[in-house]
């Protein structure tokens, strides 16, 4: 009888399971590769190559094997900002140990006739929003009067972790320049998956520099936001990931993230 009931029960869950939308079919959805506390382990090798990643959205963030600088996806296009500051289109067979990607698809769109910096900027997005609790797209254009960006530079093994890599950070700073920010907020709870807060990347608009956003001065902004309810996630396979130790909550914030 407790077989009969536990084969009840693994197919109840699979139903349950295949009612929900695929991720590379459900335009809302955002998709994952890995965790933020793999990669601030130093788990820098990944399995999901560019190619394949782009099936899941066309906007978004992350970064290449051996955290071989800051990635930007925007209007379907995937760059590499590398430790120069200079950004590179990404070919296909390329990986990734860590990216987040959505069809982006904005449900609001604010226009923002004011001068305001980075931290004043994340909290009139929270003011924007209708719940802390679910994932959000985020778009920002505008004229950066001041900018300040960082990539990181290929790393080779054995890797250190993060922490250690983010020292020798590549710190770029630019005035009067015009450009896109994207990436996500992420709930408080997402602690350790993902980064909790607002993550961005940035790129020009010549689409020539760009970089991971540590702080800015920004006016004539454009804001478009893309709620959404679902977050899917594939994990790496390989030895360093599936060894690694993630119990340990890492506490990472959206100005020190790696990706």
């Amino acid at each position: 009888m407790n077989k009969i009931l536990l084969i009840l029960a693994v197919m109840f869950w699979l139903l349950k399971i295949l009612e929900l939308p695929c991720a590379s079919q459900d335009k809302d959805a955002i998709f994952q590769t890995s965790t933020i506390n793999a990669l601030s382990r130093g788990v820098y090798d990944g399995d999901v190559s560019y190619k394949d990643l782009k099936k899941y959205g066309d906007f978004g963030l992350g970064t290449f094997n051996g955290l071989d600088g800051e990635m930007v996806a925007l209007d379907g296009k995937f760059y590499q900002i590398k430790a120069d500051g200079k950004a590179y289109p990404v070919v296909d067979s390329m990986k990734t140990p860590f990216a987040v990607v959505t069809f982006f698809e904005p449900d609001r769109t604010i226009l923002a006739n004011k001068t305001i910096n980075y931290e004043k900027l994340q909290n009139y997005l929270d003011s924007l929003i209708p719940s802390n609790n679910i994932f959000y797209s985020i778009r920002v254009e505008g004229l950066f009067k001041y900018i300040k960006l960082r990539s990181v530079p290929n790393q080779k093994k054995p890797y250190t972790p993060l922490a250690d890599v983010l020292k020798n950070e590549k710190v770029f700073e630019f005035n009067e320049i015009k450009g896109t920010a994207v990436g996500f907020r992420m709930p408080g709870y997402i602690q350790g998956v993902n980064v909790p807060g607002y993550h961005l990347h940035f790129i020009t608009e010549d689409k020539k520099l760009g970089g991971h956003l540590l702080d800015c001065y920004i006016e004539d902004v454009r804001i478009e936001i893309d709620l959404s309810s679902y977050l899917y996630m594939a994990l790496p396979s390989n030895t360093e990931f599936l060894e690694a130790d993630l119990s340990k909550d890492d506490k990472i914030n959206s100005k020190r993230s790696g990706d």
